[in-house]
């Protein structure tokens, strides 16, 4: 029965292995010749404008969380058209509620105003 799992084993001490190699490798070899520029964030080639610890409105990540909800939804929505037949008219009532809830959760979000970037 352990046998089954050796190669999983193996392959995962390996897989280890070499991401751990990856990483530790270029700190042993390389040269460390730090540079105000090489320190500072990547700004996409430009040069920075503002300073790089700015705070960002909690609206980014309001926005952020509904669309972890409403993509996680979306997801749901997939295995429950494929087995649609197999549920019958009980899996649609379920389904029916759970996009209800959600839609109510976003009615309730959109009243609250955190949709609104004004």
């Amino acid at each position: 029965m352990i046998n089954d799992y050796v190669p999983i084993l193996i392959l995962s001490l390996v897989a280890g292995g070499f991401a751990l190699t990856n990483v530790l490798v270029p700190f042993v070899v390389g040269p460390y010749r730090p540079t105000r520029e090489k320190l500072s964030p990547y700004e996409s080639g430009m040069t920075e404008i503002t300073s790089p610890r700015e705070r960002f409105p909690i609206k980014f990540y309001v926005v952020a969380m509904l669309f972890l909800l409403f993509d996680i939804e979306a997801i749901s929505f997939y295995p429950w058209a494929i087995l649609l037949r197999s549920f019958k008219f009980a899996g649609f009532v379920e389904m029916a509620i759970f996009v209800a809830v959600l839609a109510v959760g976003y009615v309730y979000v959109w009243r609250k105003g955190a949709l609104d970037w004004t």
